[in-house]
């Protein structure tokens, strides 16, 4: 497994495990995860595009909390592919679609900065 991947795979687990302790009513817990993914993401930029191509590949993560975290992170590098994301993740129910519909506000009104250029 690359760096590249075991970066992404980190991200996936910890966003899986964030969402997990938010269902379990821990914050505290699932604050500790968000560190981590945020954590693998700024490592995944010091690559570059090539880190932030790496994370696309979570679009198809069988978890749609996971594929719309990705999504709302790459809105800036892969901005339709994103969107379409997020775009299918509003119209269902529960955390990510909540998370999905607040990131697209976000990207629509210009104070979405996840990753600014």
């Amino acid at each position: 497994m690359t760096k590249l991947e075991k970066l992404v795979e980190k991200f996936a687990q910890n966003v899986a495990a964030q969402t997990e302790e938010i269902f379990h009513g821990s914050a505290a817990k699932g604050n500790r995860h968000a560190k981590r993914y945020l954590a693998a993401f700024d490592e995944l930029r010091t690559y570059g595009d090539a880190g932030r191509d790496a994370l696309a590949v979570l679009f198809t993560h069988p978890r749609m909390d996971v594929r719309v975290m990705a999504a709302a992170f790459l809105l800036r590098h892969r901005t339709e592919e994103a969107k379409v994301v997020l775009e299918e993740a509003a119209q269902g129910q529960g955390l990510a679609a909540l998370g999905a519909m607040q990131t697209l506000k976000n990207w629509e009104e210009g104070t979405w900065a996840l990753d600014p250029a």
